[in-house]
């Protein structure tokens, strides 16, 4: 796989997909073959959901993970309650 996101010297522009892609070839491709499309497309998925969304801090969530976001919204609504 081969991730290539605009033209030369933009790589403020390529450096999100540039890094996505480097963990990706990391910890899926690197690791083992896969005999069908299916069995890889599976891999990806399971990575990014199980991996990649739980420790990626987000901006838009304050610069939290999705599950300390939901710890913390957890908590300040059973405060509120």
């Amino acid at each position: 796989m081969v991730g290539s996101m605009g033209r030369v010297a933009s790589c403020g522009d390529n450096a999100a997909m540039e890094s996505f892609f480097s963990l990706l070839q990391t910890n899926v491709l690197d690791r083992r073959s896969w005999t069908t499309r299916d069995q890889l497309r599976i891999a990806i998925v399971t990575w990014i959901e199980r991996t990649y969304h739980r420790k990626r801090r987000q901006a838009a969530l304050g610069r939290l993970t999705p599950i300390e976001y939901e710890t913390f919204m957890n908590t300040s609504a059973a405060i509120a309650a």
